[in-house]
């Protein structure tokens, strides 16, 4: 799909959801500095937008993403910008932080910092003619700890190592066998299942989505969910109108409207 826009990352909205598009199509998407920049600030504007519930990710025309652009590494900066590793570092923690569902749509190459800002959403839905790879051996770098962390926590140690070690690309149904992604659906059926997952996560609490999110990823970091986090997010659920909501709605055998978003005031 074409975004009909010169922004090279771009946000649109279908009621609670919103889309952050990468759109850099000719360069199949690959993240230049302010790419990096613009999705660390769509990000952190989607987390505190009380509309939006979800969050997706996708990539304009054929292809997700094929990672940062290299060329990017030799740009001199002044010495009040920012360097383009801490851009890049910035945008992967406010993707994987942003306090609401997050799902990268995939399809095309899922290759290096575009697998790897794949692997910061919450859930991955990859079209049959994905192919995903994370690629610094070919360059000779060192991968950024933060986003080895998080993939190491999705796909263990022994995969990790694997796709860091060989470079190799593979398909999307591999993809799948080792727990890269969550789903794999028919280029053609594709955007159906997209809208289908979305209005799900939609229509559910966010008050379980975002303690949920929450307490997975302290789990990922420390091994065990705090007695702050515990507390944290009981306070939050006993203020907020969705437990209430979502028991009326069982005994009245109806559909929940639940309204939390995380903004003060709910």
């Amino acid at each position: 799909m074409t975004v009909e826009s010169d922004e090279l990352v771009r946000v649109t909205r279908d009621g609670s959801v919103a889309t952050i598009w990468l759109n850099r199509p000719s360069k199949r998407n690959a993240m230049n500095y302010a790419m990096w920049a613009l999705l660390e600030e769509s990000a952190l504007h989607l987390g505190s937008d009380s509309v939006v519930r979800v969050v997706v990710l996708r990539g304009a025309g054929v292809h997700f993403c094929a990672g940062a652009d290299i060329t990017e590494l030799l740009v001199s900066r002044d010495r009040d910008e920012r360097s383009f590793s801490a851009v890049v570092a910035a945008a992967e923690l406010a993707l994987a932080e942003l306090p609401k569902p997050t799902v990268a749509f995939i399809s095309g190459d899922c290759i290096g910092g575009g697998c790897s800002i794949a692997i910061d959403c919450d859930l991955r839905v990859a079209t049959a003619d994905a192919r995903f790879g994370i690629t610094p051996a070919k360059l000779g770098i060192v991968y950024p700890s933060a986003a080895l962390e998080r993939a190491t926590h999705l796909v263990g140690p022994a995969v990790t190592k694997r796709m860091l070690f060989t470079g190799e690309l593979m398909d999307a149904d591999d993809a799948l066998r080792v727990g890269l992604v969550d789903d794999v659906v028919d280029v053609a059926t594709g955007e159906e299942r997209l809208a289908t997952l979305t209005g799900v996560l939609a229509a559910r609490s966010l008050v379980t989505q975002g303690a949920t999110k929450a307490m997975v990823a302290e789990i990922g970091t420390h091994g065990q969910v705090s007695n702050d986090t515990q507390a944290h997010w009981s306070n939050v659920a006993a203020d907020a109108p969705d437990g209430r909501e979502g028991v009326a709605a069982f005994v009245e055998k109806r559909q929940p409207r639940f309204t939390w978003s995380g903004s003060d005031g709910d």
